[in-house]
């Protein structure tokens, strides 16, 4: 088994095609400990088959993956053969993927989330399989909050009262690098992400595009949502986080230079190892109300495998995707990288709960996530995404106010809509 970035193998498709000495390449993400459980899990396929896998990384941006997939497919090329896609890629992506029905034997889906093989079935088409899914949680030091007297935060409001006074004593007491919360800042689809679990958190707030197509994100709670986010650039959080991706979230809360941090699930593995500053002191919760009126809002994340149409070897291809979304696959990952299977039986296993509590204490908070908008919004999702993440990131940066903000972006997305998404 090879490894090699996905980068470079785009790079050298502008030049010239390649011919892989591997029966099969397969494109795993980065983030945290997904690169090496998804080389584990090919290892073990390899062992089983007999077959040879190379394995390419990927950018951990959401947004560079997607244009680099783009790039490779656009091309035609054959020279990836099985790429891990954003749950709300499957739209996107469709034409240039199998159909896995095809492939695979009758009722492989049937243990899986419907939801997640119905968000992956594009007009009838099984395009990907589920490998893991994700919603957005909160990360807390549970010594720090018991060394102040203050209770775990249940709206955004209570959470930048708790950050603040906890900031301002660990300073005094010396620590002055120490932050209150860190979250994914950076112009991305990670911002996306990050600013829609905000606005929907507040009543009415909104999902920026609703499920009948109407553009909603210019109203007062959205505008109230981000308005509050943008006081803690340089009060709760650092200036830098405006740079932020989950990887360099998780640096400073890790190193235990900070209260609160907004991530996925993944992250509970590696602030639990045994090189972590904090081993033993985080607590998970589900992310803050918007005021006392408002509810968690959690942002459906995950990742599933597709097969490319232009693979040499398909029948093999959708093998290996079956092996890795298999039930056996999907617990190892779960305890060895806390990563949330998409088969619902798992989360009432006893040796994935006692490795990861919260997957049974968040159920609900994992299975009722809110989907981006990116069905209604179809092939124009990336425009939308982009559109929003910068429209955000100027408000967060001071450029603009919200409800400015969100006025013009209203306006953007009316001309990307035109007539009909």
């Amino acid at each position: 088994m090879k490894t090699r970035s996905l980068l470079m193998l785009a790079t050298t498709l502008t030049v010239a095609g390649q011919v892989q000495a591997a029966d099969l390449t397969i494109s795993c993400g980065a983030v945290g400990a997904e690169l090496t459980l998804c080389k584990e899990g090919v290892a073990r396929w390899e062992a089983q088959s007999g077959h040879s896998v190379e394995v390419v990384s990927t950018p951990n941006s959401a947004t560079e993956r997607l244009s680099l997939y783009q790039q490779i497919l656009n091309a035609r090329s054959g020279d990836i053969d099985v790429f891990q896609i954003d749950v709300v890629w499957p739209g996107m992506l469709a034409p240039h993927l199998i159909d896995l029905n095809e492939y695979l034997p009758k009722g492989t889906t049937d243990d899986f989330f419907e939801a997640i093989v119905d968000n992956n079935t594009v007009d009838g088409r099984l395009v990907a399989m589920p490998w893991f899914t994700d919603a957005g949680v909160l990360y807390y030091r549970k010594d720090l909050l018991d060394k102040y007297g203050l209770e775990v935060p249940t709206t955004w409001e209570q959470l930048t009262e708790a950050a603040r006074t906890v900031q301002a004593g660990e300073r005094q007491a010396g620590h002055k690098d120490f932050w209150g919360f860190v979250f994914q800042g950076r112009a991305y689809e990670g911002l996306t992400v990050d600013a829609l679990e905000w606005i929907a958190s507040y009543p009415d707030g909104g999902t920026i595009v609703n499920d009948a197509g109407d553009i909603t994100i210019d109203n007062p709670q959205a505008a109230k949502a981000l308005t509050l986010a943008a006081s803690w650039i340089g009060d709760i959080s650092p200036q830098g986080v405006l740079n932020y991706t989950e990887e360099e979230s998780r640096g400073v809360f890790q190193s235990g230079n900070a209260l609160f941090m907004r991530n996925w699930p993944y992250a509970w593995d590696l602030v639990q190892s045994e090189q972590s500053d904090i081993r033993d002191k985080v607590g998970v919760v589900a992310l803050p109300a918007g005021g006392a009126d408002g509810h968690s809002a959690a942002v459906l994340g995950g990742w599933n495998l597709a097969v490319s149409r232009y693979s040499e070897h398909p029948q093999m291809a959708a093998d290996l995707v079956a092996f890795l979304t298999s039930p056996e696959e999907q617990k190892r990952r779960a305890i060895e990288g806390s990563y949330n299977p998409t088969l619902p039986a798992l989360y009432k296993d006893k040796e994935v709960l006692a490795a990861v509590p919260f997957f049974g204490t968040l159920y609900t908070t994992f299975t009722s996530a809110i989907p981006r908008p990116s069905a209604v919004t179809g092939d124009k999702y990336p425009r939308v995404s982009n559109a929003f993440f910068n429209t955000v990131h100027e408000v967060l940066s001071g450029k603009v106010d919200a409800a400015q903000g969100l006025a013009s972006l209203q306006s953007e997305l009316e001309r990307i809509k035109r007539r009909r998404w």
